[in-house]
């Protein structure tokens, strides 16, 4: 006897989307996703793909220029160690139309896996009449009604703009609108020093702007581990961006050549170019949720539980429209976990205890647990930092900057958090996530030979140094 299929309706094609749709046809089920921009969403098209191409593409220009100090120089200009110059200049067209052609390839690899396992995909917008039922409303004005034993709402954010700064896609742009600029701007000014602006002040630092960074707080990246963040301004300020402390931005205006900037304390700043980068709004609006009866927080996201259900029956919902951790990989977990819950698979609710998070800054800035709380250090855990100056490994590579961070419990010696700050720190914290999800002591993780020389070696051998932990928490 044929199973009967169960028909799921995906709104939003973003990782949360398209990750749940996958699970779902393997699955048995018949999905439709309905996504308006392109599979991929936010993150493959105009986020964590192209925006990290182009902070990994300013980062070859500074590697160029660190292999002076090295001894490799660019034959036969050998006299390029004695100057200031530049040994590579950054063609900002030609960089954008490979980032762009880079993130639209992933695209369509997505689109070719979902349409190979029979997920169909409607390109337009979907509206929730009750919570079984979708007017799906193609590019083209075609009007779709679809019924679903399953709806997940997978519809991302947008990124959030100051009503006295508003975007016009040419001088004041979002994270979003990038990706148009045709030169590097000749003076960038940033405001915003969270994750987003703290990475991209970067990379167009390295792509040879002048950059402006407007930090509303003591400093940048205010909201994770204080040693890393103070490392990283560090770094910036090193490499020549002018970072402005305690100086939240009021207005952004466009000139007639670019940009002005002014401070609520009078001040302005003149540049050729500003970037908007204060956060995202959760893209709830127009869906018809309240007559789904789908709950929203205060600030607009969906509310949810730890298997993504809302409070309207047989509607889940998964990724940065949930607000309950922006990273992509979170939201493919909440999509993954809500499709196996809705068709009866084995699930287990999400567990954010292991989930490890990348900032992608040059060093990056990697953390699990609770180091991702950043500020005080929790009551009871004991922390070892060892920087990676004394690395042999490091050495080699020339890594000046950078260090490893366990927390543990006191008493029992069971990691509970940890950071990682240097070159391909997405990297190095898997082992530290590994630990803390699997709740490992300190003595399991330095019992575990790593290769020598590397710089995971300054994992085991922090560990080393918990081995004895005091009653009482020290730093």
């Amino acid at each position: 006897m044929t199973q009967r299929q169960i028909s799921v309706v995906v709104l939003g094609g973003g990782p949360g989307g398209y990750e749940a749709a996958l699970v779902a046809a393997a699955l048995g089920g018949s999905v439709t996703v309905v996504d308006r921009d392109g599979v991929g969403g936010a993150a493959v098209l105009t986020d964590c793909v192209p925006s990290k191409a182009l902070i990994s593409t300013a980062a070859y220009v500074g590697h160029v220029e660190e292999a002076r100090d090295m001894g490799v120089h660019l034959a036969p200009e050998v006299e390029r160690r004695t100057t200031d110059s530049a040994a590579l200049v950054a063609d900002m067209a030609e960089i954008n139309d490979r980032v762009v052609a880079l993130a639209g390839a992933q695209s369509r690899d997505i689109q070719n896996r979902l349409e190979q396992v029979g997920v169909r995909v409607i390109k337009g917008t979907g509206t929730l009449l009750d919570s079984s039922t979708v007017e799906a409303r193609t590019s083209d004005g075609q009007v779709e009604t679809l019924n679903a034993e399953m709806i997940l709402l997978a519809t991302g954010a947008t990124p959030r703009v100051l009503p006295t700064a508003q975007p016009d896609g040419e001088r004041i742009l979002t994270w979003k609108q990038i990706f148009n600029l045709r030169e590097v701007p000749r003076k960038m000014i940033v405001v915003g020093s969270g994750v987003t602006g703290a990475e991209l002040a970067q990379a167009f630092l390295g792509l040879g702007a002048h950059v402006v960074l407007v930090s509303s707080r003591d400093r940048v990246l205010p909201g994770e581990d204080p040693d890393a963040a103070q490392l990283i301004e560090d770094v910036f300020r090193r490499r020549g961006m002018e970072v402005l402390n305690r100086s939240r931005a009021s207005a952004v205006e466009r000139t007639e050549d670019g940009v002005v900037v002014t401070l609520e304390d009078g001040r302005t700043i003149e540049g050729s170019h500003a970037l908007i980068a204060v956060g995202s709004i959760p893209a709830t609006d127009n869906l018809g949720l309240e007559q789904a009866g789908v709950e929203l927080s205060p600030s607009g996201h969906i509310v949810v539980d730890r298997v993504s259900r809302t409070t309207a029956r047989g509607v889940y919902a998964a990724g940065d429209c949930t607000g309950v951790l922006p990273l992509a990989s979170v939201a493919a977990t909440q999509g993954r976990i809500a499709v196996a819950h809705a068709l009866g698979d084995a699930v287990a609710p999400l567990q954010v205890r292991g989930v490890s998070a990348n900032i992608f800054t040059d060093p990056e800035i990697a953390t699990v647990g609770t180091a991702q709380q950043g500020g005080d250090q929790p009551e009871g855990v004991h922390t070892v930092m060892m920087p990676f100056a004394t690395n042999a490994r490091a050495k080699m590579d020339n890594l000046t900057d950078g260090f490893v961070k366990l927390h543990a419990r006191n008493g029992s010696g069971v990691l509970v958090g940890g950071v990682v700050v240097a070159p391909r720190a997405s990297e190095l914290i898997f082992p530290i996530a590994l630990a803390v999800q699997q709740r490992l002591t300190v003595d399991q993780v330095a019992s575990t030979i790593t290769v020598y020389p590397s710089l995971s070696g300054s994992i085991a051998e922090a560990a080393r140094r918990m081995h004895v932990i005091d009653d009482e928490p020290s730093a």
